[in-house]
């Protein structure tokens, strides 16, 4: 026989159309099957799945202290979180767009190979980057690069924020590797 559980609203997530919820409660495992990929979470605190709604609850998986257990809220924000970005990643073509600002700064796909991009950052050599596997890389221009992918969030931003690395956007003139719609406040340099 079940127990009943009482969970406020704010701490069940509708489960979308498209997306098939399957959840155990033994092992506590949810897996998650969308149409672009397939997702598996272990969470720290139980999860109960009804119809439409998976339920996260305050009750931990496993035996802890009484320090953790005052975290209990913690990680059932946490978990909801995960949940809501895991439907988001499975259900969508994530993309990182990034713009080169400043003369002669370029994005050139390696026709060579596939996982590689070169690029031309006003130094005297030629930067190589590695893509990792799932994650594409489209130039529309040569100054405007598109990494995307079906991956999760964080390794598509890691990607994106390993390409910006080489050449970060300087204060004065504004030159480098920026976001899309990123806006740099320009310092004032000295005056004679």
């Amino acid at each position: 026989m079940k127990k009943s559980v009482n969970i406020k609203n704010k701490f069940a997530i509708k489960i979308p159309k498209n997306i098939k919820v399957i959840c155990c409660t033994k092992t506590n495992l949810i897996i998650f099957k969308g149409p672009l990929d397939t997702k598996v979470l272990k969470p720290k605190v139980k999860i109960f799945q009804t119809k439409n709604f998976v339920l996260i609850s305050k009750i931990p998986t496993h035996k802890v202290s009484t320090n953790t257990l005052k975290n209990s809220d913690q990680f059932q924000g946490t978990t909801i979180a995960q949940i809501k970005l895991i439907f988001i990643e499975i259900s969508n073509t994530l993309y990182k767009k990034l713009i080169f600002v400043g003369v002669g700064y370029r994005a050139f796909l390696t026709e060579n190979l596939v996982n590689q991009i070169t690029l031309k950052l006003g130094y005297s050599h030629l930067i190589y980057h590695k893509i990792p596997e799932k994650l594409n890389i489209f130039c529309l221009k040569y100054t405007k690069l598109f990494v995307f992918g079906v991956t999760s969030y964080v390794n598509l931003t890691q990607t994106a924020a390993s390409i910006r690395q080489c050449k970060l956007p300087e204060p004065y003139k504004g030159k480098g590797i920026l976001n899309y719609q990123e806006k740099i406040t320009l310092k004032k340099g000295k005056k004679i």
